[in-house]
């Protein structure tokens, strides 16, 4: 049987009347059917209560993008801007399911909304609106871009620890790639201001905004991008070998083989 990855929900308005729908893009449910090769399971956004029964039935977890922010109090931060999106029920649900995931092992992949979710999981901080800080790029794309291209095609480049976790997936799987320019896309308004004490930096954005990490200490697969792979896995290796090694650790886990016998990268089929 094939491994059971939970994906992290938000609480959506939709239809006529604004009914509150828990909701995952299909982008990553294609994912998880494809390169990780895994059930999707779709978590929805219902609080802490949800963590003790839905984690032992799982074999990863993904942390989903969004255009909702994590709320500032739960990093101490100054209030949103009037307008900010804020999704409270998917905060209370994913803080603390990340750091049990974390603490039993249990392989992690946070994308986008889910790398700030991380990273305010473990202690770290947010800013808020990079575009507005003194010598820092802007990051967001608009969301009422309608064409694709533009909208999730490469943004800027990120330079890469060459003796980080995700150079080493790249390597171990044949990649060739330059550590100093590795493009990716940019869909965020949020970004790491403080890196909690347990992640380790991986990649950075020209101006410094931190764009990949690692937790130091976990027991499993745990990794974490703000950029978003699973737009582009079909014509990007890169973003499919990231997938492909989460894959790995949650077959492995479902298995039932311990974290440090987990392969990083499976072969494609």
């Amino acid at each position: 049987m094939r491994a059971m990855v939970g994906i992290s929900c938000c609480v959506k308005a939709f239809g006529l009347f604004g009914t509150p729908n828990h909701a995952a893009s299909d982008s990553y449910v294609r994912v998880s059917l494809g390169p990780i090769g895994a059930v999707p399971v779709l978590l929805p956004a219902a609080g802490e209560a949800l963590v003790p029964d839905i984690l032992p039935r799982l074999d990863g977890l993904m942390l989903t993008g969004s255009r909702s922010n994590v709320h500032p109090d739960y990093y101490d931060g100054p209030a949103h801007a009037e307008g900010t999106p804020e999704d409270p029920q998917r905060d209370s649900t994913t803080l603390p399911l990340i750091r049990a995931a974390i603490a039993a092992g249990l392989p992690v992949l946070a994308i986008c909304r889910g790398f700030q979710e991380l990273n305010v999981a473990l202690g770290g901080s947010l800013d808020q609106r990079i575009q507005d800080l003194p010598g820092r790029m802007d990051h967001s794309t608009p969301s009422d871009q309608k064409l694709p291209g533009v909208r999730t095609g490469k943004a800027h480049a990120v330079r890469v620890a060459p003796e980080g976790q995700l150079a080493r997936i790249w390597a171990e799987a044949g990649l060739r790639f330059r550590p100093e320019a590795v493009p990716v896309n940019s869909l965020h308004n949020q970004g790491i201001c403080r890196l909690a004490p347990r992640l380790v930096a991986e990649a950075w954005a020209p101006d410094g905004t931190i764009e990949a990490v690692r937790v130091a200490d976990a027991p499993g697969f745990v990794m974490g991008v703000q950029w978003h792979p699973e737009y582009d896995w079909e014509q990007d290796a890169r973003s499919r070998v990231i997938f492909e090694a989460f894959g790995a650790a949650t077959a492995a886990w479902a298995a039932g083989r311990r974290p440090e016998d987990v392969p990083t990268h499976r072969a494609a089929a």
